[in-house]
């Protein structure tokens, strides 16, 4: 075909695009080259003209994307992503290296955020996605999000193709576009739509006619100025719009009326992972990595391409070769061929990688996918881009921490003790509470301490959005997180919102928010009369009287709040736990074991109260375990606590098994009993060690009536499943040989192995050494009566 249709005479040149295309990237790039356009119209914002100039600077490094958000609500925002292989970048880049003016023609986003701020309020919701942003430049199959008909699809369809990114491979990205005349391609393509739209009409609804309407304005003005130098960069679905004669009148009145609010503009960086999702902010991309690759590749990209994953899967320790690699290469053309298609593309590499390199794995695939195919690039933008102050004071502690931002996610060790450690982990932690989730806590590496943390972070770009949106509360990130956590701690709704609150505001150091928060916190621990609000709360308190210890806070004030709060728990719980049902007794163990494990906690830490609190809950433990009215899961497991804390003797711990295994004892009840009492961390070790606790269980297992054993069977699968696979195995094995026959002497005698005759002084005390190491300085080793009791 000619390239007639693409550019009549004193008409503009419309270059119709598939939007993240590196097939019409290049076409336009050749066009532009052949047609020396003195404008270039773009399909975009037009109130980001004035951002056009920052396209250019040496450290702006796509996919970025153009960023609109409501003045007056942040978090009402519309992104419009560009990759270097997007035909709007490249018209962009070449404008700005030929000294071209580049304009921007699209609806401007004033309207299209007021747009989809009236469809929510409308519709009662959020239609776009997560914190309302869209990718408004999305092409999601159809070149348009308001398309209703997949042109692509239909094109592909008709040509006898299944998949239309293989149909477009074939005929766009396979055929050398723009070599020979290089405006062949945009007058097929404007053919081909212009026969769709004919047939299935618009395809969309008003909003795309409006959108059509402005960009014909534009043109207009265009043209008026620089006459027949105008060249149009677009969705192809456009073209027979654009190209239609309307009147100037007919487009002014579709205009009209349109709502409007106050917008901000940016530039902000972009990930190849975002590019991949279609919905949210994604621009419905399948391979970005491997448009980038087909874009940049200057000749055998499928060549070039299987060397990268070999290149990576070597980096993984799996064993490939060049040899694999020629391999893989005749395996992608010979593909290629059985299929009748021009050149291998992604589904041959893919299909040679996984038969070759990865011996018909799709694990190791799955790594080539992830970073190869999608990506993990992340974009940057020059440090001149407009932007709130917020974002500028994160930017400048992001640099003074040496804490840059990555697409890949990366673990982060923190030493708190540290300067460094100690100011990163602030950051991160007044980032999460301002809903900026750059770094998630994870879990530290066991035995390295209080003074260390663990982070995973993860830039996002619609992080962006998140700081502009916490941009009403201060300008700094300090000033911001203290603001919005003032707000927090008085619109929370429970106690335990407040208490959590607290222990944020301590780890984020916030001194000044710290006492609003308190206040807060004292006025709802007064007036909250729920035990269970109450046990939640106290846990977090503990903890944040920790953190401030470890991290040098002053914490007198919630010491005050935590005794005062655990004073309410101990008078409170004993009633609580009386007459709940299965469910209210097991929430209610929950709430048990975490004001006992508080507690233990809080006599460690300076300044929490002298050791009062901790006898007053050894005194309601007794009251629990010994109440009828309390459940028999809450009965055991306080039992089970006195014991841990050496407050209950063996014997009198057996006598209360005793009592809750009579006859007497409805077996659910029972069977409730042992699971509090040996259920959890060290239960089943519990029965290993102590016979008489084993044979009460033993001798009241086997006594259950059969009507009553399968009510009882789940509580004890559920207990005794909970424990290690080698305390099964023992306990199981301590069935087998019967009660009675485990007494260490009897089983040494009869030659079982790993028993001796009797107690080795000198292999004892050889352990003594490292004993003094754990408990520390002060422990005095004691009479020798008392070493061989401990050894024993």
């Amino acid at each position: 075909m000619n390239g007639g249709r693409a550019r009549d005479v004193g008409q503009p040149l419309l270059l119709g695009v598939r939007h993240h295309g590196p097939g019409s990237a290049k076409a336009v790039r050749a066009a532009l080259e052949a047609s020396r356009p003195r404008v270039v119209l773009i399909e975009g914002p037009p109130e980001a003209d004035p951002l056009i100039p920052l396209a250019a600077a040496e450290d702006m490094r796509p996919p970025v994307a153009l960023l609109a958000h409501a003045v007056d609500e942040p978090g009402r925002s519309a992104f419009w992503p560009l990759a270097a292989f997007s035909p709007e970048w490249v018209a962009l880049r070449w404008a700005l290296e030929h000294g071209v003016p580049a304009r921007f023609i699209d609806l401007p986003a004033a309207h299209t955020l007021a747009w989809e701020r009236d469809e929510e309020d409308k519709d009662g919701g959020d239609k776009d996605g997560e914190d309302g942003g869209t990718d408004a430049g999305a092409e999601q199959d159809s070149l348009d999000e308001d398309v209703r008909v997949d042109p692509l699809g239909v094109l592909a369809d008709t040509a006898g193709y299944d998949d239309a990114e293989r149909w477009w491979e074939d005929v766009v990205e396979h055929r050398g576009a723009g070599k020979g005349d290089a405006l062949a391609p945009f007058t097929a393509l404007e053919e081909a739509m212009t026969a769709l739209r004919e047939t299935y009409g618009s395809g969309g609804h008003g909003r795309d006619l409006i959108r059509e309407a402005h960009m014909r304005l534009r043109i207009r003005d265009a043209q008026r100025e620089f006459e027949d130098g105008v060249a149009v960069v677009c969705g192809a679905w456009h073209v027979p719009a654009l190209r239609r004669r309307t009147g100037v009148t007919a487009d002014r009145a579709l205009l009209k009326g349109l709502p409007k609010v106050k917008t901000d503009m940016t530039w902000v960086p972009w990930t190849h992972r975002r590019l991949s999702r279609a919905g949210g902010y994604g621009a419905g991309i399948d391979s970005p990595g491997w448009y980038a690759h087909l874009f940049a590749a200057p000749d055998r990209p499928v060549e070039r391409w299987l060397t990268k994953a070999a290149g990576l899967l070597r980096a993984e320790d799996r064993t490939v070769s060049p040899g694999h690699v020629i391999e893989a290469v005749r395996l992608a053309e010979t593909l290629a061929a059985l299929r009748e298609r021009p050149l291998p593309g992604l589904g041959e590499a893919t299909d040679a990688v996984r038969a070759v390199m990865c011996e018909g794995s799709d694990v190791p695939l799955a790594l080539v996918h992830d970073r190869l195919v999608v990506g993990d690039v992340l974009g940057e933008v020059p440090h001149t881009v407009p932007a709130v102050p917020l974002q500028r004071d994160l930017e400048r502690t992001q640099r003074r921490l040496r804490l840059r931002p990555e697409a890949a996610e990366r673990e982060l060790d923190l030493d708190l003790r540290e300067e460094t450690g100690a100011e990163r982990s602030r950051l991160l932690h007044r980032l999460r509470l301002l809903g900026i989730d750059w770094g998630r806590p994870a879990a530290s590496r066991p035995g390295t301490g209080t003074f260390r943390e663990t982070w995973r972070l993860r830039w996002e770009p619609e992080l962006a959005v998140r700081t502009a949106e916490a941009g009403v509360w201060g300008t700094t990130v300090l000033a911001a997180a203290t603001a919005k956590a003032e707000a927090d701690a008085v619109g929370a709704r429970g106690l335990a919102d407040v208490t959590a609150l607290a222990e944020h505001c301590l780890l984020a150091a916030l001194p000044d928010a710290l006492p609003v928060v308190m206040r807060v916190l004292a006025d709802r621990a007064a007036l909250d009369t729920d035990v269970a609000h109450l046990a939640q709360a106290l846990p977090a308190l503990v903890r944040s009287l920790r953190y401030g210890d470890v991290r040098g806070t002053g914490t007198a004030a919630l010491a005050e709040v935590a005794a005062g709060l655990a004073e309410r728990v101990f008078v409170g719980l004993p009633p609580a736990c009386a007459g709940l049902d299965a469910d209210a007794a097991e929430e209610m163990r929950g709430h048990v074991d975490a004001v006992h494990g508080a507690l233990s906690l809080l006599g460690d830490v300076p300044a929490a109260p002298d050791g009062r609190l901790r006898a007053r809950w050894r005194a309601v433990l007794r009251t629990l375990s010994a109440r009828d009215t309390v459940p028999g899961v809450l009965r055991g497991r306080a039992v089970r606590l006195l014991l841990d804390e050496g407050e209950l003797a063996q014997d009198e711990a057996a006598r209360f098994m005793g009592l809750a295994l009579s006859p007497g004892t409805p077996p659910a009840d029972a069977a409730a009993w042992i699971e509090g009492f040996v259920g959890g961390s060290g239960g089943g070790l519990l029965l290993v060690h102590d016979e008489r606790l084993f044979g009460l269980v033993d001798r009241w297992l086997t006594a259950v009536p059969t009507e009553a054993f399968t009510d009882v069977l789940p509580l004890l699968r559920r207990t005794f499943s909970a424990y290690e696979s080698g305390v099964r195995r023992t306990l199981g094995e301590l069935v087998r040989r019967g009660p009675g026959r485990r007494d260490r002497t009897d089983t040494a005698a009869a030659g079982a192995p790993g028993f001796g005759p009797g107690v080795d002084e000198a292999r004892a005390d050889a352990v003594l050494p490292v004993l003094r190491l754990l408990l520390g300085p002060d422990c005095d080793e004691g009479t020798r009566g008392e070493r061989v009791e401990v050894r024993r």
